[in-house]
Formats: structure tokens, sequence, C-alpha cells
């Protein structure tokens, strides 16, 4: 016998609830017009890193009326062959600027190099700096355990940032390159992404130096399908909350 999609998405509720799985039934796409205005950090390795990671996301909070920064770690300097570090940063960050008025968010440079990043006191108050002054609701970065350097540096500033704040922002992780870049991720919470699955691919795309085809044939379309096949939804993107604990979830 067929089950419908509701049917479907109702039954895994019902079993996640069952097994205690902490379960998130996506984010709140539609504003309470009467609900106070959020404040949403993304901190990224490289432009595009944030794009592929949680562009849907992104996006979703930006259309529901929030506000949404994007740190950069780097300017993706050593990320275009044949080109001198300057001439990649001046490409690429036109490219994250580009995609992230695709994603109506406001683009920040912290200044570390490509290849080269630095993980030390002098960076962690940096980068305290750079959330402190966006007085975050939420803040989102790369899974610590990726394979690429520059993620981790990225994940583990981010990380040492909320240890030492004393109203701790709710942290999430997101996953990248699924099997290649990012590995051992468990989700906690999900996001139904289906109404920006395509402003998200189409702020990936602005990333033209980078070879957008070969980003989302690096496993990030079978992602969004996949988390979605776990959400009972057509795209989804999925996230560990640093606490493992989602506190009421991720919603606007």
């Amino acid at each position: 016998m067929k089950t419908s999609n509701k049917n479907r998405r109702q039954f895994i509720k019902n079993v996640s609830a069952g097994l205690g799985t902490l379960y998130l039934p996506g984010l709140v796409q539609a504003q309470n017009k009467s609900a106070q205005k959020k404040k949403i950090v993304c901190v990224g390795g490289h432009p595009d890193d944030p794009e592929s990671g949680c562009g849907g996301t992104i996006a979703a909070y930006a259309q529901a009326g929030n506000d949404v920064t994007i740190i950069y770690l780097t300017t993706g300097e050593a990320g275009i062959e044949g080109k001198s570090h300057n001439e990649a940063a001046a490409i690429r960050k036109q490219e994250a600027i580009n995609a992230c008025a695709v994603l109506q968010a406001k683009p920040v440079f912290a200044g570390q190099i490509d290849g080269d990043t630095i993980l030390n006191n002098e960076w962690v108050n940096k980068m305290q700096e750079f959330i402190s002054a966006e007085n975050p609701d939420i803040v989102f970065t790369h899974w610590p355990l990726d394979s690429h350097k520059d993620h981790q540096v990225a994940s583990l500033l981010t990380v040492q940032a909320w240890m030492r704040t004393t109203n701790k922002w709710p942290l999430y992780f997101f996953e990248v390159c699924a099997g290649e870049q990012t590995s051992t991720f468990h989700p906690t919470d999900y996001v139904d992404i289906t109404s920006t699955q395509e402003q998200k691919r189409k702020a990936l795309y602005c990333h033209t130096s980078q070879d957008p085809p070969g980003i989302y044939a690096c496993g990030h379309a079978a992602m969004e399908d996949f988390r979605g096949r776990e959400l009972g939804v057509k795209a989804a993107e999925a996230f560990v909350r640093m606490n493992g604990k989602t506190m009421g979830g991720l919603n606007v």
C-alpha cells in the first residue's frame, strides 16, 4: 500500500519521538509578524562553504525577515589555479558578495589566508569580536572534524568564542561534501529547505571560479535529497547542535 507524504512525515515524527531521537520538523517559513527579529551568523572557512553547507537555511531565515551575516575566515586566496593570492582573493571576494546578495546576507571577511589559517589566542579573541559585534541569536559553522584544515580552524575558533561567551548563543555545525570532507556527522536538527533550495543553488553558482557543478557533484545534491528523506520532505539541511540538544529547535 502506498503511503502519502503526510502520513510518512507523521510516521517519522512518531517513531522519532518513541526512540527519544532529537527531531526538528523544519524551519518555520512564515514569519510571525509579532515575533522579534533574530540575528543569524554563519562562519565559514572559504567563500562557497556557508552557501553549500547551509545556504538554504540562511535564505529561509532571511526570507522570514531576520538579519543574516556570513563571516568568511579567508577570502579563498589559494583557490584559483594560475592566479596570485591577491588576484584570487579579489575574484572570490566579489563572488561571495554576489552570493550574499542572492541569500540576502551581509558578508564579513575576517582576513585570514586560505590554506594557511591560524588557531591561536589572538585569533580566538578576534573571532569573538567578529561574532559579538553581530550580537547573534544563532550561529552556524563547520563540523570540527572536517578533513579540510581551514574548516577545522573556522569551527574551533567559533567554538572557543562560544565557550568564552557568557550569554551563550545556540551553536550549530553544518556538513559539506559528506563522505569526502565531512564524516562521522550525526544530525540533531534538520531544516526543510524545499522552498529555498533553488535560491541556495543560485548563490552557490555565483562562485563561478570554483566549478559550481563540481561542488554539487561532491555529494551536495545527494545530501539535500537524503536529509530531506530523513525529514520526510523534498530537500533538507542537517545540523549538529553544540550541546546535542535541540532546545526547541531551529525556528524563526
